[in-house]
């Protein structure tokens, strides 16, 4: 089976969500979003990977179809609830695509790209012995119908980008939950009260499923904390949360505070 079909045949299956008639409508301008998450066995592997990304990767991504790409790093003194006893060297990387062909597309595009592999050699055929990552992690997310494109946040150096997944505890209560982004009007609320949305999604393939993930960004820390305590106390977002219609439609959240690495658009 073809990939294409697979991921139409599994959405529509879950009866999570509809695939956009690409060339007709406004549909047309969803898109996936690719979240990579690499771990590497030390902190010189996570540097030489983000030199790699930054001066061969990123600019061959764009190449391929995907862009903008986003390349963060998750720093401990950002994420003191997470407990982490040392500072993680893992990358997340965030690849916009427009369509299923630009996606299903986009390995065979860079194995063809001699630009990329002569700038890439090191990486790209790292021995076994010698490897630059240890795994990645990826998950494929289909953009909400009200948040149909990846917005650039502000570029403040200082800035910080705020990942956050909602599991749910069945795929009615997920589908409720994008339902109170969308039509609900949660995502407006957001909007409101500062909280600027890079990308709202449903997340197909992952982890953590059935789920949501989306991202914010603020220019700082202080203008982060900021930004949720007015959501916090917004009126109507407090009749919104207390819906009957959107009872226990998050089980879980992941909260993640990333940093731009070398060479991110985002």
């Amino acid at each position: 089976m073809r990939r294409r079909d697979f991921l139409t045949r599994s959405g529509l299956a879950a009866g999570a969500f509809t695939l956009p008639a690409f060339g007709r409508g406004k549909k047309q301008e969803k898109q996936f979003i690719e979240l990579r998450i690499y771990h590497f066995a030390s902190a010189e592997k996570q540097q030489a990977f983000e030199q790699f990304l930054q001066s061969a990767a990123v600019p061959a991504f764009n190449r391929a179809g995907a862009r903008p790409v986003g390349v963060f790093r998750l720093r401990m003194s950002d994420n003191l609830d997470l407990k982490l006893e040392s500072e993680s060297t893992d990358l997340y990387v965030l690849l916009a695509h427009t369509s299923i062909e630009s996606l299903t597309s986009f390995s065979g595009r860079l194995s063809t790209d001699r630009t990329f592999q002569n700038a890439g050699e090191a990486i790209i055929h790292a021995p076994k012995s010698d490897a630059a990552f240890v795994r990645y992690e990826s998950s494929l997310i289909f953009s909400f119908d009200a948040f149909p494109r990846l917005k650039l946040p502000t570029q403040a150096e200082s800035r910080l980008l705020q990942l956050r997944i909602y599991e749910s505890h069945s795929n009615e209560r997920a589908r409720k939950k994008i339902e109170m982004f969308n039509e609900g009007g949660e995502l407006k609320i957001f909007e409101r009260c500062g909280m600027t949305g890079v990308f709202f999604g449903q997340t197909l393939i992952g982890s953590k499923l059935p789920s949501l993930t989306y991202m914010l960004g603020f220019p700082t820390e202080a203008d982060q904390k900021k930004a949720w305590d007015t959501f916090r106390s917004d009126a109507e977002w407090k009749r919104l949360s207390k819906a009957d219609e959107y009872k226990d439609a998050v089980s879980n959240v992941t909260n993640l505070i990333l940093r731009p690495a070398g060479g991110s658009q985002i």
